[in-house]
């Protein structure tokens, strides 16, 4: 995975452990129609709107539901909480945390510090994510930085789809496109379920762990970055392997990954809270 950094030993750890298994439910069928041309009319790709962790990067955003008056979410990865990874079948809900992150600009600068509530959410199970709400609402954010939340994505993204993976810890952008999904990425312990594959231009690196994913076009975040294999080995830690529906094994030297986000949207309910049992909602549960 693209490991947090947080120190020698945690960093060498970390190395070996940052991507996530994506499912809870059977992952979405692998899309092979050619993704929309790009408007030419869309805005370049910036910071706004992302964060530094103390050891990964990560993103305010927002449903399609939310509202200015709820408090804010923050995506990262689940191999970036405080807490420590969490293991296979593990699920955080609802976890106090006071964690920090700042808030950059477009250009990369940094605006302020933003503070966390709790972990409302977090597994390494089927996927690699974490939300953690805010103390601050949208609005409150808006107007003391005149920023505004990246919002998420509710379609199946598109092989094909021009992207920017933004890495609010490096302050530096990749951009590449969706080469594909993958039935099942194993790294580890750990297995990931209809993982984002990048084509190989998106060299991510750790610290990247968390960025968001955006598609180029829509602005919207489509995936979070999490893991990559980094010397060709065969389902090691950050050396993640990918298996298809036949069981057979693909090694990608040198590729990297994300896990796609639409399938939390349905989770996220009134007030920003996150509702496992609401419908459609498939992200794996304690």
């Amino acid at each position: 995975m693209n490991k947090p950094l947080v120190g020698a030993f945690l960093a060498a750890l970390l190395l070996g452990a940052g991507a996530a298994p994506v499912a809870a439910a059977e992952p979405a069928p692998q899309i092979q129609e050619a993704a929309p041309k790009a408007d030419p009319a869309a805005k370049a790709v910036t910071f706004a709107g992302t964060v530094a962790l103390s050891n990964c990067s990560g993103s305010v955003v927002r449903s399609p539901d939310s509202e200015p008056t709820d408090p804010a979410l923050v995506l990262s990865n689940g191999h970036c909480m405080e807490s420590g990874f969490p293991g296979p079948g593990e699920v955080v809900i609802d976890q106090p945390s006071s964690r920090t992150f700042t808030l950059l600009d477009a250009s990369g600068g940094d605006l302020g510090t933003l503070k966390a509530s709790k972990i409302a959410y977090g597994t390494m199970t089927d996927t690699d994510l974490s939300l953690y709400e805010l103390t601050s609402t949208y609005e409150q954010i808006e107007d003391s930085y005149g920023i505004q939340a990246l919002e998420l994505e509710t379609a199946h993204p598109v092989a094909g789809t021009a992207i920017t993976v933004a890495s609010g810890y490096w302050k530096r952008t990749y951009s590449c496109d969706i080469d594909g999904f993958v039935h099942q990425l194993k790294e580890g312990r750990w297995t990931w379920k209809d993982s984002v594959r990048y084509t190989p231009e998106c060299q991510t690196i750790g610290g990247t762990s968390g960025s968001p994913v955006i598609d180029d076009a829509t602005g919207k975040v489509v995936a979070v970055n999490n893991t990559g294999n980094e010397n060709g080995q065969e389902c090691t830690d950050n050396n993640p392997c990918e298996v298809d529906e036949n069981g057979e094994v693909t090694v990608r030297e040198g590729i990297n990954y994300a896990q796609q986000t639409y399938n939390m949207v349905p989770c996220i309910g009134t007030g920003n809270k996150i509702d496992l049992d609401r419908e459609g909602c498939a992200l794996p549960k304690p």
